[in-house]
């Protein structure tokens, strides 16, 4: 390994500002285990396949339907 490296022509990491946040949330085992078999069907990690899912109900400005009863 050397002493010194020389990192004066390197390039910023462009997915830097990306960096997700650990978070810790309930949720029903039956939605965990929903998104658990879609995740095998598509081959994917269930954690990344909600995600996905949240993202692209953040970008579509999708709004919840509750009813409290």
């Amino acid at each position: 390994m050397r002493k010194e490296y020389d990192f004066s022509n390197s390039v910023k990491n462009p997915y830097a500002k990306k960096v997700k946040q650990q978070i810790t949330i309930r949720i029903d085992s039956d939605t965990v285990n929903y998104f658990k078999t879609l995740a095998e069907q598509s081959g994917m990690a269930y954690q990344t396949l909600m995600n996905s899912y949240l993202s692209d109900c953040a970008v579509r400005h999708v709004k919840p339907q509750v009813s409290w009863q």
